[in-house]
């Protein structure tokens, strides 16, 4: 059985469905992944076979984490030609095909090769999603700019439709 420590430190079984917030929370809106996926794990009792992680600016270290999940959901910036605030959701496919952020999340690219990594260790989860929201602003700050701030319920309904089975 596989083993993870969730978002308030608690030790458990691997859920089903894994939610990874990325970013940086120290950069403005890079931190938005983060902020939902903190206020999303508010609601981890209405979602018993989810866990919420904060996966801080990726690394390998997400390949422990969605490692023979039957759903892997990624919350992260990408800038997407789109006005400050929108919310996309892609799948691996969509931007591999398309090159639909043609590296433009700031952790797209080694998310993409971790996600291939996983694929070849035979340890992917049965469904990827990324959600990209585009920011307004990436400078030294803990707040987010008005124009996701504002919209922090609107991208939670979002990510909530996509946790229904």
């Amino acid at each position: 059985m596989k083993w993870n420590v969730g978002i308030n430190g608690q030790t458990s079984a691997a859920k089903p469905v894994v939610v990874l917030g990325l970013g940086n929370p120290l950069m403005a809106d890079e931190g938005v992944g983060v902020c939902l996926v903190v206020r999303l794990s508010r609601l981890a009792a209405e979602h018993p076979d989810v866990e919420f992680l904060d996966a801080g600016t990726g690394g390998l270290a997400i390949l422990h984490h969605i490692r023979d999940r039957r759903k892997a959901i990624f919350i992260d910036c990408a800038y997407m030609g789109q006005e400050p605030g929108a919310i996309r959701r892609f799948t691996p496919e969509e931007v591999c095909s398309r090159k639909v952020l043609a590296h433009q999340s700031l952790h797209e690219a080694d998310l993409l090769r971790i996600l291939d990594m996983s694929r070849q260790l035979g340890q992917a989860p049965d469904e990827v999603v990324i959600f990209g929201i585009q920011p307004e602003r990436i400078a030294p700050a803990t707040d987010l700019s008005p124009s996701l701030e504002g919209r922090l319920d609107e991208y939670l309904t979002t990510l909530l439709k996509e946790l229904k089975p």
